[in-house]
């Protein structure tokens, strides 16, 4: 009995040594996901802080900066794609994003340091000059590169954002506070250094499931658990319990997409990219210069319809909005059907435009 017992325990030990044996061999041959769309990773340093990008290709440069709370995978489906037409493709993990540094303080995060991130990405290249795409506060930076270093970035694709020049008479977090006054508004919660990133970092797959879906209307979401539009409600709710959570991932966003977003925001937390936002008064205050200021170069934009940045705009209206700004617009696009994260919603059109933009450059 004990002798057929010990033989079980051996046999069941050598299955067990077998089974690990596989799985950390399929573990160590899995390609990672830049891997999975022929991308490779380098290390740029900007004024000390490095700064992982993901490249592809070979030609004109072409940057692709993202916004919050995203990485340099939320240009997955762009990367091949402007790779295969000829372009050496870019894509950072912006600063406090992913593998890229993440400096303490929260001046670190201001316009000038993250336009100079893209300069050096150029330099980094040993090209003079790029061209820019952007989406959400990836568009932000953008649209003040164009106008900080217009002799380093000579075309842009804008996404989500649209710029209608700098408000001389008030600083914009001023502004947003005097809208939404005692109820809660995202960006007047991130403003306390501490706040936000705390309740995020705590459960990142929930605030990231929900953040990807607020407004959306893709997918079916359980009611709120806060409701009250007051900041006070809730015993000082955060932004979660405002949320439904997501009852199924929509079509254009896959467990395995979410799951990478959550791992890399385990590793950098949120507090880097929420200091964009703490920045939003200092930017006014640092770039006086840009009152009056306009883009020369050409640049084009594209919304989805639902996105609650253009806030319901057209075609027309967006287009006068930015006219006395941008002096060579090549096209503005909203898509039917579409909300924030256009690049990832709709990929496959947001590619066509993007690849008529570029070529439209060379005539």
């Amino acid at each position: 009995m004990f002798r057929s017992a010990m033989s079980l325990t051996r046999r069941t030990l050598a299955g067990a040594v077998i089974v690990a044996a596989v799985a950390l061999s399929s573990c160590a041959t899995a390609p990672s996901p830049a891997e999975e769309i022929g991308a490779r990773f380098r290390t740029v340093d900007s004024n000390g802080v490095k700064l992982r990008v993901a490249e592809m290709g070979k030609g004109p440069l072409v940057i692709l900066v993202h916004g919050f709370p995203e990485s340099w995978y939320s240009w997955r489906h762009q990367m091949p794609a402007l790779a295969a037409a000829g372009y050496h493709v870019v894509a950072p993990d912006m600063r406090g994003y992913g593998k890229s540094g993440r400096p303490e303080a929260v001046e670190d995060y201001d316009i000038k340091h993250l336009t100079g991130d893209l300069v050096a990405i150029v330099d980094a290249m040993g090209e003079k000059s790029a061209v820019l795409v952007g989406h959400d506060w990836g568009a932000s930076v953008s649209w003040n590169a164009m106008l900080l270093h217009p002799d380093r970035f000579t075309a842009y694709a804008a996404m989500s954002v649209p710029y209608r020049g700098r408000n001389p008479d008030v600083r914009p977090m001023d502004a947003t506070r005097a809208r939404y006054g005692e109820n809660f508004w995202y960006t007047v919660y991130f403003q306390e250094p501490g706040v936000a990133e705390a309740e995020f970092d705590a459960q990142p797959y929930e605030f990231l499931s929900r953040a990807y879906m607020l407004y959306e209307g893709q997918t079916p979401v359980e009611p709120p658990e806060v409701t009250d539009p007051r900041r006070s409600a809730g015993n000082n709710a955060g932004w979660i319990p405002r949320m439904g959570k997501v009852k199924q991932l929509p079509a254009w966003l896959t467990q395995k997409d979410l799951d990478y977003y959550v791992s890399e925001f385990k590793e950098s937390g949120f507090r880097g990219g929420i200091n964009y936002y703490r920045n939003s008064n200092r930017n006014w205050e640092i770039t006086p210069e840009l009152t009056g200021k306009t883009i020369p170069q050409p640049v084009m934009f594209v919304a989805g319809k639902d996105d609650p940045v253009i806030a319901g705009q057209t075609v027309e209206s967006l287009t006068a909005m930015m006219k006395p700004v941008v002096k060579d617009m090549r096209g503005v696009t909203v898509i039917p059907g579409a909300g924030h994260w256009i690049q990832q919603e709709k990929w496959q059109e947001v590619n066509v435009l993007l690849l008529q933009f570029l070529a439209s450059l060379k005539k």
